[in-house]
């Protein structure tokens, strides 16, 4: 299975729909993605972006402090599917030489994703699939 990097393109709301949407776009490439995320995430996302740091740890830097005190660290996330309107996908930690799959909502892997400063993947096929609706 191949997959294809992406990065962080842009938020925006849908004010038809009054949703937040991250739009990931393919690092080497044009092809996009549009997530539905809740208004915590991307808060989250906003916030680290904008280096803006809150007096204590929110839980996606505590997940993320957490995660680096085991010794361990994210390799990256991987948005696997889509199934009835949702996406899926799947946090990689790696502790010594093992990589470790964790199942998660697209929205906290990124927000984790950036924190960690981890590369984002989708899986080949399912981007094609979205490129392909939304043309």
């Amino acid at each position: 299975m191949a997959m294809i990097e992406m990065e962080l393109n842009k938020i925006r709301i849908d004010e038809n729909r009054g949703e937040q949407v991250i739009v990931l776009k393919e690092k080497d490439g044009n092809r996009v993605m549009p997530i539905v995320i809740g208004i915590m995430e991307v808060t989250a996302i906003k916030m680290r972006i904008s280096g803006l740091t809150p007096p204590r740890p929110m839980t996606h830097d505590l997940f993320c402090n957490t995660i680096s005190q085991i010794g361990a660290k994210i390799d990256r996330i991987v948005i696997t599917k889509l199934e009835q309107n949702t996406f899926f996908a799947k946090l990689v930690v790696q502790i010594d030489s093992k990589l470790a799959e964790v199942d998660a909502r697209p929205s906290d892997s990124i927000a984790l994703a950036i924190r960690a400063k981890a590369p984002i993947f989708v899986e080949e096929e399912l981007l094609n699939k979205i490129s392909n609706n939304l043309e």
